[in-house]
Parts: structure tokens; C-alpha cells; sequence
């Protein structure tokens, strides 16, 4: 069942993640599903996540949500990064007609049972971007079990970030954002990168565009999984678009 104008679409992207992704889409509100397109997008997994999948929707069917055709699941057959993923769904997305786009990572670090808040702040606040901030209530991350590492580099970076864009934000680097469409629609899909910076060039063009950006604070979740994100690549992509907003600002 395709979702309808003003409706929202949720794409999850989900890499290795047999053990998390079933309790991540239980997870979300039913008051929000009613209003949703679900779309699981599999980065080429060589784990069970499809069997997960199939084992979520059987419940889903059965149990009394009704909600399971809500629910569809896409698989890259190879490994293509995150960045590809995210304009997979933004793109998806936008075929639609959805008004807003949530990103929810299928491995469980962040609050699917949060997206009512995230799209009522959308709608109430007539916002462009959400951004969830782990770091906006002080010491979340480090009670979530945010590695020091994580915590030091990430408000690093943030500051740096702050010094550079216009809209002053906590935590840059959380990948749970809400997008409205009429935003999206300005983005060129096919320029953006491949890889994990991609979540900082959407928030990079959405400040310079002068969109409406915000957060809300999210709850931090590490339970000792893989990340497959390169700090130290990541952090220099990082700063190499901090530069290009400065030159592009000046």
C-alpha cells in the first residue's frame, strides 16, 4: 500500500543487522504507521536480516496492528555504503508523495518509538530538517555508552561546524533526521556522497539554502555493536566540507 499525499516515509537502512531489526520496527508508533511507508533497504547483508524481516511481517500479519502492508523490503545484492541507501530511500521517498522522510537505522541506536515527536515537530514547527541530538541534555551520550573517542571527535567537529554554518546544532553527527519534501525536491541525489557524510552535505545545503533546520534530544544507544564507519576518513570528509562552506561563505 503506497502512502498518500501528507503521509510519511520511513526508509530504514539496514546492514548485518539479524539481531535488532525486528525490535527497531516494533518500535514504531502505531499512530504513526497508520500514516506511513515503511521501506527496508538491505545494503547486500550476508547475516539473517532478511529472514528477520520475513519473521517481523509474519507477526505483523497476524497480530492485531493490521498494519504489515505498511511494510516493504528492498535488497542491494551487492554492498553499495550508506550513502547509496539514503538516496535509494530519500528517493523512494519522494516517488510518494510523502510530505516528511524519516531515516531510522535498522541496528538500533536510535528511538524509532521517537518519530511521533520528530513528525509532529515537523508539521507544528513547519520545519525542513530534524536533526536527533544525543548530545543536547548534558551527559546523555556518555550514559548511553557513547565511546570517549566518539563523544571527544564528534564535539570536535561539532564546534568546528558551528563556527562555519549558520543554524548552531549539538550533535551533527546523528543519522536520525526528518526531512520534508519540499526540501528534498531542491537536492540534487546524484551529487551527493556515497558514503556515511552524507547525512552533513544534506544538513550542509539545507543551512545554505536557509531551510528551517532544528533537533530534539534523542536518547544515546551503544550496546557494543560494529560500527562500519571509519572515524578517521570520516572525520577528514568532515572537515573538508566544513572548509567548502567557508569558502562558499566568504
Amino acid at each position: 500500500m503506497a502512502p498518500q499525499a501528507n503521509d510519511y516515509f520511513i526508509f530504514v537502512p539496514a546492514y548485518n543487522v539479524e539481531n535488532t531489526l525486528v525490535e527497531v520496527l516494533l518500535k514504531i508508533n502505531e499512530s504513526v504507521l497508520s500514516r506511513s511507508h515503511v521501506l527496508v533497504i538491505d545494503d547486500g547483508s550476508r547475516d539473517g536480516t532478511a529472514q528477520a524481516f520475513e519473521k517481523f511481517l509474519e507477526g505483523a500479519t497476524g497480530n492485531a496492528r493490521g498494519l504489515s502492508s505498511r511494510f516493504e523490503y528492498l535488497k542491494f545484492e551487492q554492498n553499495s555504503g550508506y550513502g547509496a541507501v539514503v538516496k535509494k530511500g530519500i528517493a523512494e521517498g519522494l516517488a510518494s508523495g510523502a510530505a516528511f522522510i524519516a531515516c531510522l537505522h535498522g541496528d538500533g541506536q536510535y528511538p524509532a518509538e521517537k518519530l511521533r515527536d520528530f513528525f509532529d515537530e515537523m508539521e507544528n514547527r513547519n520545519l525542513d530538517l530534524l536533526q536527533g541530538s544525543r548530545h543536547a541534555i548534558s551527559g546523555e551520550a556518555k550514559r548511553g555508552g557513547m565511546p570517549f573517542y566518539k563523544r571527544l571527535g564528534g564535539a570536535f567537529l561539532t564546534a568546528l561546524e558551528n563556527m562555519a554554518f549558520r543554524v548552531k546544532l549539538t550533535d551533527r553527527h546523528s543519522g536520525f533526521i526528518v526531512y520534508s519534501s519540499r526540501f528534498l525536491k531542491t537536492v540534487s541525489l546524484e551529487k551527493l556522497s556515497p558514503s556515511f557524510d552524507i547525512d552533513l552535505e544534506l544538513i550542509s545545503i539545507a543551512d545554505a539554502r536557509h531551510f528551517a533546520i532544528a533537533e530534539l534530544p534523542i536518547p544515546t544507544r551503544y550496546a557494543g555493536e560494529k560500527s562500519n564507519l571509519n572515524v578517521v576518513t570520516y572525520g577528514l570528509r568532515v572537515l573538508r566540507q566544513i572548509w567548502r562552506r567557508i569558502r562558499i561563505a566568504n
